[in-house]
C-alpha cells in the first residue's frame, strides 16, 4: 500500500516539475518584457502598458514664430497630463543700424555752439589733411550693422495640470545653441574711413615715438630703388614741427567711455587705470566688430494656452506660449580688442550706450510665441 502511495507522490512531483519547466520556457520565449498592470494585478507587455497609459501613442508636428525665431518641433505624450517636445528655432537675419562717433584726441568730431550751429573741430582740419594724403574723405562717424545670430535646439516638457481643462499648460526645459547670439560689424561704406584713420594713427605713433620714445626718426614711407631692389631705400620723413603738430592733435579713435576697473596685461602690468578714457580703434583688418554672447545652455520656464484651430477637429491646434530663457546673467558684449562693454567700460554715451544699458538690464530673455500644431497619428 505504501509503495502505491509513494508512486502517486512521485508522479505528482514530476507533473509539477514539468509544468514549471513549461511555464519558464513560455516566459523566456515571450519577445515583450513583462510589466505589472495595476488594474488587473497581472503582467502584460510594455506596448500594451503604454497604450493603456497613453505613452508615445501620438505624434504632433508644430511650427512656431516668436522672439526666439521661427521654430519646428515634434511632440508626443508620456501620460495623460505630460507631453515631451523637441525641436529647433532659427532667428531670421535682420539688421539694426548704429554708429560710433570719431574722436581726435579728447575732442569729438562734431561740436556745436549755443545756437546749434556746427563749429570747426580738430577733426575738420585733419579731414582735409587726410584727403590730401589718402584721397579719402573721412566720415565723422562709422556706421555699424547689428544682427541676431540666434539658433537653438530645444527640449521641453509640457504639463497639463487640470484634469478637465487641457487648454492650459506649464513648460520647463532648456534651449542649447552657440554662445554668440548677435553681432555688429561696420558697413562696407565705412571701410574707407577706417583705413584712413589707421594711416593717420600709424603716422601719429611714429611721430610720438620719435619725440617721446626711442628718439629714432621714422619714415612715413620707404620706397625701394627700382634699379637696385636690394639696395638702400629712400624714405620720406616728417620734420619735427610736423611731428609736434600730429602729437598735439592726438590719435583718432572712438571714445566709448571710461574704464570701469584697472586693466592688466598677461604679465600683471597695469595697462589702463580705472577712470582712464577708452578709445576704440579698428583691428588689423580695419574692422570694428562687437559680439554678444551668453551661456550656450539656457534653462526655460513658461506657460501657455491652446485649443482647436479648426472647429470640431482635434487634429489641428493653436497655442500661445510665454516664458523666459535664463541665459546666465548679463550678456557679454565683446569688442575685437577683447574689451567687454558690459563689464569693462562705463559711462558709454550715444546710441551704443543705449544698447549696452539695455543688455545690462535684460538678465533673462523674455519669450513670446504662437504655435500651430497638426496631429500626425
Amino acid at each position: 500500500m505504501k509503495s502505491k502511495d509513494n508512486m502517486k507522490k512521485a508522479i505528482i512531483l514530476l507533473a509539477l516539475a514539468s509544468f514549471g519547466l513549461t511555464a519558464t520556457a513560455q516566459v523566456g520565449s515571450d519577445q515583450s518584457p513583462q510589466v505589472l498592470n495595476e488594474r488587473h494585478s497581472e503582467y502584460i507587455p510594455v506596448a500594451q502598458y503604454w497604450r493603456e497609459h497613453n505613452i508615445f501613442q501620438h505624434l504632433d508636428l508644430s511650427v512656431s514664430a516668436g522672439t526666439t525665431g521661427i521654430g519646428v518641433d515634434l511632440a508626443s505624450p508620456i501620460g495623460d497630463y505630460v507631453q515631451l517636445r523637441a525641436g529647433f528655432d532659427y532667428m531670421p537675419r535682420f539688421t539694426v543700424k548704429m554708429d560710433f562717433d570719431v574722436m581726435v584726441g579728447d575732442e569729438p568730431a562734431r561740436k556745436y555752439d549755443a545756437n546749434g550751429n556746427r563749429v570747426e573741430t580738430r577733426f575738420d582740419r585733419m579731414q582735409d589733411m587726410l584727403y590730401d594724403f589718402t584721397g579719402v574723405t573721412v566720415d565723422d562717424h562709422v556706421d555699424m550693422l547689428g544682427k541676431p545670430t540666434m539658433n537653438n535646439v530645444k527640449l521641453l516638457v509640457d504639463v497639463f495640470p487640470f484634469k478637465n481643462n487641457k487648454h492650459w499648460h506649464f513648460t520647463a526645459g532648456f534651449y542649447w545653441g552657440p554662445s554668440k547670439f548677435a553681432e555688429a560689424v561696420n558697413t562696407t561704406e565705412s571701410m574707407n574711413s577706417l583705413i584712413a584713420l589707421a594711416i593717420y594713427n600709424n603716422m601719429y605713433d611714429k611721430a610720438y615715438d620719435h619725440l617721446y620714445g626711442s628718439g629714432t626718426p621714422h619714415y612715413i614711407i620707404e620706397v625701394p630703388d627700382p634699379e637696385n631692389p636690394d639696395g638702400p631705400k629712400i624714405g620720406l620723413g616728417m620734420d619735427p614741427s610736423m611731428e609736434k603738430r600730429l602729437v598735439d592733435f592726438g590719435r583718432m579713435g572712438f571714445h566709448l567711455g571710461e574704464y570701469a576697473h584697472d586693466i592688466y596685461d598677461a604679465n600683471g602690468n597695469l595697462l589702463h587705470a580705472e577712470g582712464d578714457r577708452y578709445m576704440m580703434e579698428a583691428n588689423a583688418d580695419n574692422m570694428v566688430i562687437v559680439k554678444a554672447k551668453s551661456n550656450s545652455f539656457k534653462p526655460y520656464l513658461g506657460f501657455g494656452y491652446g485649443g482647436r484651430l479648426v472647429k470640431n477637429r482635434d487634429d489641428w491646434k493653436v497655442s500661445f506660449d510665454a516664458g523666459v530663457l535664463f541665459w546666465g546673467g548679463k550678456p557679454d558684449l565683446i569688442l575685437h580688442d577683447g574689451i567687454n562693454l558690459t563689464t569693462d567700460i562705463k559711462n558709454i554715451s550715444g546710441q551704443v550706450g543705449d544698447y549696452v544699458d539695455l543688455f545690462k538690464k535684460v538678465t533673462v530673455y523674455p519669450t513670446l510665441s504662437i504655435r500651430f500644431t497638426k496631429t500626425l497619428f
